[in-house]
């Protein structure tokens, strides 16, 4: 393994040997972010960031750009999907970007493009192939990075074998389909676990397990007011389905414009290696929104969602209905103008969303309070 310094480092002298032969460089470096710019054949700049989660190696970086071009978007979004190390998604930037673009690979930059099966970030260490080159490659120290803070025991694969479904009870206040999606889930996770390969901790699993169980039994989820999916059976990833606002609202109202099979304002929930000690990452995908604190790509400005102002203690629903007041009180409203409207993408809300929380952690934090929605 190497450092996670020493992994930037190398990363950084790779690129800036050649930069300006490739087209590619590093604008900033450090152990929260790598900010590259990329200058395709007609000149445009197009910048990428690789954000280093706070757990890494354990979760994989989230790879993000500003960039309008479908192209780059398309690259980072498979990087994102892989679920890689650092330098192993440098290795698919490098191939996927010169390829695409149809540029000539500098000769600093072969060995990465040479690499096949890049090792993902809950592999151990970084190493990529062993025939890459040895700038990109490392045995020396163990990654350096905080330990999780938990206020629990970590629950162990017995208590995971018998979630969720342990009281009769509960199996009485669901329906035979969500019974049996939580058994797929279970077994799937618990799978994942004992194979090493899940995207999170046990802690963070049993959370989820409960959460998902509690809404399936929540008189909210139960009158419609919102629906939950689980994407692809991936426990880590939600669709959120808002169905009813505030009936005097003006979104209420736009919402009933929309045929009736889309008459919903749909989230996208994204938890981590950290969860419930680390808020989870939501976004608008659809319908396009203008106002009620939604940004660019999606992202939805809101102290409850960052670090500083997430508490282990909320709940899955608590937030949905909290994002739910929120959208309302910013007086959100559905634009219906497809051709002004830029579609959602989630590396456009995670930049967007990235630098409002910085901004709001150097000027404060003028949404409404997290008591209030």
């Amino acid at each position: 393994m190497i450092s996670l310094k020493n992994e930037i480092s190398r990363i950084s002298d790779a690129v800036k040997s050649n930069e300006y032969e490739s087209g590619l460089k590093i604008s900033s470096s450090n152990v929260d972010e790598i900010i590259f710019s990329f200058v395709d054949q007609t000149s445009a700049s197009h910048s990428i960031t690789c954000n280093i989660v706070d757990n890494y190696p354990d979760n994989s970086p989230i790879w993000c750009s500003s960039s309008d071009d479908s192209t780059i978007t398309d690259v980072v979004e498979k990087i994102n999907t892989g679920g890689y190390t650092i330098t192993a998604s440098c290795c698919i930037l490098v191939k996927e970007l010169y390829n695409k673009f149809k540029l000539p690979i500098p000769t600093s930059l072969e060995a990465w493009a040479k690499v096949e099966n890049p090792t993902s970030a809950s592999s151990s260490g970084t190493q990529v192939n062993e025939d890459s080159d040895s700038s990109i490659n490392s045995d020396d120290d163990e990654y350096q990075y905080d330990d999780v803070p938990m206020e629990d025991d970590e629950p162990d694969m017995k208590e995971l074998r018998s979630l969720p479904l342990d009281n009769p009870n509960e199996i009485d206040s669901m329906t035979a389909e969500q019974f049996a999606s939580l058994e797929k889930i279970r077994m799937n996770v618990r799978k994942e676990h004992e194979q090493g390969v899940s995207a999170g901790s046990l802690q963070a699993t049993d959370r989820l397990m409960k959460e998902l169980k509690e809404i399936y039994k929540s008189d909210n989820y139960k009158r419609g007011v919102f629906a939950v999916e689980i994407k692809n059976d991936n426990l880590y990833e939600w669709d959120v389905f808002i169905k009813v606002f505030d009936e005097d609202s003006k979104l209420m109202k736009d919402m009933r414009k929309l045929p009736e099979s889309n008459r919903y304002i749909q989230l996208a929930i994204k938890f981590w290696y950290r969860f419930p000690f680390e808020p989870p990452f939501v976004r608008v995908v659809r319908p396009y929104i203008t106002g009620g604190f939604v940004m660019s790509g999606g992202a939805i400005c809101m102290e409850l969602l960052t670090k500083q102002g997430w508490s282990s203690a909320y709940s899955i629903e608590s937030l949905i209905l909290q994002i739910s007041a929120t959208l309302v009180k910013g007086k959100a409203r559905i634009s219906f103008d497809e051709k002004a409207n830029k579609p959602y993408t989630f590396d456009r809300a995670m930049w967007a969303f990235k630098a409002l929380s910085q901004s709001h952690q150097m000027n404060g934090w003028v949404t409404p309070p997290k008591e209030e929605g």
